[in-house]
């Protein structure tokens, strides 16, 4: 079968030198390769997070695992978490909160748009509260929450403070230290460009100190105090990691270092824009609030004529993969990543099938159109 673009809101393309990587010989998971590329990775991902101190974590499991660790290494019984939601993952927080009995309320906006920082002062202001968390992105909304406002906010106060980052780390900035976040958690297959297995959490001293004090928590696989002896020495044994897949993840570490931070950040942003545009040029529009947009993400309405299912199984024939609406979204829009390694052929290419589909639908349009707008903003 011939390879699809994949622009859904993760997994994101694979670059050829993560696909190498993941090619190569399964090793013994204490061996020599494992305890040199392991603590790389480690002190890779906190350059990444801009943590100095902290802890960071690369466990096999995807990234509602991540969530689950977040909540259970940080919220002991009897204290209440404040889930600042935007969509669809926000609420997924609440649930996983519900499952273990933990106590929590929800800050949540409409969908399209985020909390603002007023309306999270506000509401600290009438709750006690030991933890916030809120989504960076959410995935269903497209919409890219204020979180260093955030954060300001939550300066002032005695609580942590954990962001999900399963669509925006290692592509929209995320500065633990400077700005003040605790828990930066995220998965391998969205901004790092890696295939799905990987939970990836980084933990400031902070928080690290907050779940030592806590001794017991009702979990034994997504105790991080159990996989602590392992980050730091990966010779010793607890449960057998993803040894290709945690190798693969180091390598992506390093393209996203060798790219350098400030410009990969730039470059998503100048790729979304790109995209939208070409797309705006088209007909389509935005479900998310301009000023909500996210770099990684865009979450489209359809011009009348264009139905949803056979758009998107259309653009899937024409060499793209992009993702449905979720929940009261379901049928209205599509979601389409760009996240990651994302090249300039790339985009064109998705531009080009796009008009291609458009074309066999019988929709009114300019051939072409969508591409000089993206290279309009591109500088090309």
């Amino acid at each position: 079968m011939r390879e699809k673009l994949l622009l859904i809101p993760g997994p994101s393309p694979v670059h050829p030198r993560i696909i190498h990587s993941l090619a190569q010989p399964t090793v013994s998971h204490v061996g020599p390769e494992m305890v040199e590329e392991l603590p790389k990775a480690l002190d890779n991902l906190k350059k990444i997070v801009f943590c100095e101190k902290g802890e960071a974590f690369i466990i096999a499991g995807a990234g509602t695992l991540a969530m689950e660790m977040a909540l259970l290494n940080t919220l002991a019984s009897g204290e209440k978490a404040l889930i600042i939601s935007q969509g669809y993952f926000g609420s997924r927080m609440a649930e996983i909160c519900g499952s273990f009995g933990l106590d929590y309320d929800i800050l949540e906006s409409t969908w399209g748009r985020a909390v603002l920082p007023e309306e999270l002062s506000k509401r600290l202001a009438d709750g006690d509260y030991r933890i916030v968390v809120a989504t960076h992105v959410d995935t269903a909304t497209g919409a890219c929450a204020p979180v260093r406002d955030y954060a300001e906010v939550l300066k002032r106060r005695d609580l942590l403070f954990i962001v999900d980052g399963v669509c925006a780390t290692g592509g929209i900035e995320e500065r633990m230290d400077d700005w003040g976040i605790d828990v930066v958690f995220t998965a391998a297959q969205k901004c790092f460009g890696v295939p799905p297995g990987l939970a990836v959490l980084v933990l400031s001293e902070r928080a690290m100190g907050k779940r030592i004090r806590m001794e017991r928590i009702p979990a034994y696989y997504s105790d991080l105090l159990r996989w602590l002896p392992i980050m730091k020495d990966p010779a010793k044994y607890f449960s057998t990691p993803c040894v290709n897949e945690i190798r693969a993840f180091y390598e992506s570490t390093l393209i996203v270092l060798e790219e350098g931070l400030e410009p990969r950040f730039g470059r998503h942003i100048r790729t979304a824009r790109a995209l939208r545009s070409g797309l705006e040029t088209l007909g389509f529009t935005f479900f998310t609030q301009k000023e909500f947009l996210a770099a990684t993400l865009s979450v489209f309405k359809y011009p009348p004529g264009v139905e949803d299912k056979r758009f998107r199984s259309l653009y899937y024939e024409n060499g793209v993969v992009v993702a449905g609406g979720l929940g009261e979204t379901a049928g209205k829009v599509f979601r389409m990543g760009h996240m990651g390694n994302l090249s300039l052929s790339q985009v064109y290419f998705a531009l080009d099938a796009l008009e291609q589909t458009l074309k066999t639908i019988g929709y009114a349009f300019e051939m072409g159109s969508g591409r000089r707008a993206a290279k309009a903003i591109l500088g090309e």
